[in-house]
């Protein structure tokens, strides 16, 4: 089982952050900021001006142009992880939150101008990663009888549909922008590999064949490229994405084909474990860490 989906207790002053983006074609890297304090898992906004982050159990707001953090209210959903994404109309935000009665991770929505949350799963532990263009539809990992599998679930909340179903890990479940696919990552074939399906769950592809443990693909708004992070083999179990390790952000046509590196880093989680791509597809932000002596 992958221990890092297990509960875990929120903390993060052990080390340095950096807020960072990279430009996909000219490889330019520019620190935004830099925090005192674990800060994780950048979301931009569609109209380019801000980053959305997490940070010791609340989500923040992120001001481009003036470099200044504003929390958001989430009501009493104050113990969230690195998993959140926006509405496609970033009217709204759905959030992973561990839930005070029995500190598991259940998934919540509420205003992104902030407001109170509504309970979506009320099955736990389950992971939010993507939200359907239409927003009618979210994704998430969920732990269901012992396996990790990939379900969607009404934004409105109802019944959870299991998209997957084969032994091991299947996690990071994104929508491509013309809603036709999933893209996930799934160890079923050894180590952890991107994979993409019908967005139904039908015709399961894998997309990547490297030697390296690759996680969260992320599809750009135009549908050309998808972005994961990727684990070098040996040094990590295929199940398990932990911070604190020298990783690199990769790139590959949303057709398939031969990946690049964009960056190295010293990172993993908290790095990009959503999507993270600018409006206009041509930037990606992220977040680096150095450990404090």
């Amino acid at each position: 089982m992958n221990t890092l989906k297990e509960p875990r207790k929120i903390t993060g002053r052990n080390v340095t952050s950096f807020l960072e983006t990279v430009d996909v074609y000219s490889g330019e890297r520019k620190v935004l900021a830099e925090f005192d304090f674990l800060i994780e898992a950048p979301n931009w906004t569609r109209n380019g001006k801000q980053l959305i982050y997490n940070s010791l159990g609340c989500l923040y707001s992120f001001d481009i142009a003036t470099g200044e953090s504003t929390v958001i209210d989430s009501g009493y959903a104050n113990q969230c992880n690195n998993d959140h994404v926006l509405s496609p109309d970033n009217s709204n935000i759905a959030v992973s939150h561990h839930t005070y009665e029995d500190g598991m991770s259940r998934i919540y929505i509420f205003p992104f101008q902030g407001g109170n949350p509504v309970l979506i799963t009320p099955i736990a532990p389950s992971y939010l990663h993507g939200w359907s263009p239409d927003g009618s539809t979210l994704a998430y990992c969920a732990e269901r009888n012992g396996e990790y599998d990939i379900f969607t679930i009404p934004t409105n909340g109802g019944v959870e549909t299991q998209l997957t179903n084969s032994p091991g890990l299947n996690d990071g479940p994104e929508y491509s922008p013309d809603g036709n696919y999933i893209w996930f990552n799934s160890v079923r074939t050894g180590l952890m590999q991107v994979w993409r399906m019908n967005a139904n769950g039908d015709d399961q592809v894998q997309m990547t064949f490297d030697e390296s443990n690759n996680w969260f693909p992320h599809v750009s708004p135009d549908g050309q490229w998808v972005a994961f992070i990727a684990y070098r083999k040996g040094d990590v179990a295929p199940g398990e994405h932990p911070a604190n390790k020298n990783v690199e952000i990769c790139l590959m046509s949303s057709s398939g084909g031969e990946t690049r590196t964009l960056v190295k880093l010293f990172g993993g989680q908290g790095t990009i474990n959503v999507n993270s791509w600018s409006p206009e597809s041509r930037q990606l932000a992220f977040v680096s860490y150095k450990l404090k002596d």
